[in-house]
């Protein structure tokens, strides 16, 4: 078996990686990064330097990287490739034989676009935190009031977030904050949960929630534990979201009530977590969609798990170049 993976220099697509060197099955690995310092290239033999997802030649690129490798398996590392990949899935998929583990526009749009998820969540008759735009913080400060959360629609790692507890800090943080949401702050850090699905065809196949830590916008310590009624809840939230393969749920308790701030229709950085934890969603997802194997979801191992810094060595004159 055949794996690209494209964004080895990125937190998710490294996750992905590690949790296919991880695996028994053992997959040839295609690492792919604009950056010849990323340090998920140096993981395997076969790497390449490819354009910025913005380059107007990027797609051509990596077509002509598939056509040339063949890869039984593309996994899209980085969020700013999804909506290309999704765009294109069908007809590479067609054209050189592939799987593109990548959901549909629809679902890539709901994912990467804070207010659209609180749309989306509301219509389907979730709980949810209380958002609004611009405009409408006045309506919701009568709703919920302070604290508010401030954050852009569209980003990631908790760049641009700010919790505010006056109206000056709300018309501060608005005005810094390119097209921002404004949301009601559920719970405490203590209640934060990150949750990881995989569904085929509207049918959600497992699940596995773990409550964790945040350092930098990023899960630095979690805590798996058995969840009967949370792992129920993204079974639903995955089936009314019908990403194709794996989806992340990030969500806080309201007392008994999951509402999800963020969804993530793809893998996530807590991917490989997940993996030590037992729960290889990339393998799983492999086994379904290459080897046509139904997908045996394990039981979720009781842990903790603790991040850390590490270094890959790269000797100077061993650097990948740009073809």
């Amino acid at each position: 078996m055949k794996v690209l993976v494209t964004g080895a220099g990125a937190l998710l697509g490294q996750g992905i990686l590690r949790s296919l060197l991880d695996s028994p099955l053992r997959p040839t690995l295609i690492a792919v990064d604009p950056s010849p310092l990323a340090a998920g290239l140096y993981w395997t033999d076969h790497r390449y330097l490819i354009p910025m997802a913005t380059d107007p030649t990027y797609l051509e690129r990596v077509e002509a990287l598939i056509a040339k490798e063949r890869p039984d398996a593309v996994m899209v590392g980085t969020d700013v490739e999804l909506f290309l990949f999704a765009r294109e899935r069908a007809r590479l998929e067609a054209t050189y034989r592939t799987q593109v583990v990548v959901s549909d526009e629809r679902v890539v749009a709901i994912a990467d676009d804070k207010y659209l998820t609180y749309e989306f969540l509301k219509e389907a008759g979730f709980d949810y935190p209380d958002s609004a735009l611009p405009g409408g913080e006045e309506a919701l400060l009568e709703r919920v009031g302070f604290p508010l959360i401030v954050k852009p629609r569209v980003g990631a790692r908790s760049i641009g977030v700010s919790k505010v507890t006056t109206r000056d800090e709300l018309a501060r943080a608005i005005a810094g904050v390119h097209e921002p949401v404004i949301q009601e702050c559920v719970a405490s850090d203590r209640e934060e949960y990150t949750a990881g699905a995989l569904c085929f065809d509207g049918v959600c196949a497992g699940t596995i929630v773990m409550r964790r830590d945040l350092r930098d916008g990023n899960t630095y310590r979690a805590y798996v534990e058995d969840y009967p009624e949370l792992n129920a809840q993204v079974r639903r939230l995955a089936e009314a979201l019908r990403p194709h393969g794996p989806a992340n749920f990030q969500f806080r308790l309201d007392g008994d009530r999951v509402k999800v701030f963020e969804i993530n229709g793809r893998f996530s950085g807590t991917t490989v977590l997940r993996a030590r934890a037992g729960w290889n969603e990339v393998e799983l997802v492999l086994r379904k969609l290459v080897l046509g194997e139904d997908i045996v979801v394990p039981e979720p191992k009781r842990m903790t798990l603790l991040r850390y810094w590490t270094e890959e060595v790269v000797p100077s004159d061993a650097t990948v170049e740009r073809a």
